[in-house]
């Protein structure tokens, strides 16, 4: 999956927290969201009360679930229930553990959320 694909794939998928999304899918959305929100900063100049924080922070709302969505199914590719996304509420080690299975390879066989994305 190259980085369009995975933008495209983000945004028409964007409430499936079924099923399983690749590694490679995965890292383009998070680098696209990285890229969304550093290019609405640099134009507001940090400020949130300018128009293009205002921009900024609906930008943020329409990437919230698409990326929520995208966590979930990725951590169904590698066999973990999608509440193991609760982690990320623990200060520190609950965002070592999701970035530990983030990078993690696919299940290489079908499993309990659906068949391996890479022989699809």
């Amino acid at each position: 999956m190259n980085f369009v694909e995975s933008i495209k794939f983000g945004f028409s998928d964007y409430v499936n927290f079924k099923g399983r999304s690749r590694r490679s899918g995965f890292w383009y959305w998070y680098l696209f969201t990285i890229l969304v929100s550093l290019v609405f900063n640099v134009l507001s100049g940090g400020k949130s009360e300018s128009f293009f924080g205002f921009l900024g922070g609906l930008a943020a709302l329409a990437i919230f679930l698409p990326s929520l969505a995208y966590s979930v199914r990725r951590l169904h590719d590698i066999n973990k229930s999608g509440w193991f996304i609760l982690f990320a509420l623990i200060p520190l080690v609950g965002w070592i553990f999701l970035l530990v299975w983030y990078v993690k390879d696919s299940d290489p066989t079908d499993n309990r959320f659906g068949p391996n994305p890479k022989a699809v």
